[in-house]
């Protein structure tokens, strides 16, 4: 489990898989929170893998962060993808109007 003893300038003690880290960044709360997810993470593989060795737990954790960044930035890249395309549709559309209220008028 992770902590947070950050002192306000920047300086957090974290608690990751029973080894304590002492990190420091701008946003203490920010690190804590990654801290206490990369160790909910650790647990849950080594629960799943049945292994003790925390150097293969570690790196287990890491290829499923990385897998749910990959996926995450797929979902992303399709939706920026189609917003896009509806976005210059919707460019299209008004370029029309805007010709044709520029002929009548």
């Amino acid at each position: 489990m992770s902590q947070s003893n950050g002192n306000g300038s920047g300086n957090v003690r974290v608690e990751i898989y029973d080894q304590t880290y002492h990190l420091r960044g701008s946003d203490p709360e920010y690190i804590a929170q990654l801290a206490q997810y990369v160790d909910n993470k650790m647990r849950l593989i080594s629960q799943q893998a049945a292994t003790v060795d925390s150097l293969r737990v570690a790196v287990l954790a890491a290829l499923n962060i990385a897998d749910e960044l990959h996926v995450l930035r797929r979902k992303y890249e399709c939706v920026a993808s189609d917003y896009n395309e509806q976005a210059e549709h919707l460019e299209g559309a008004l370029d029309e109007v805007l010709q044709d209220e520029r002929r009548a008028g």
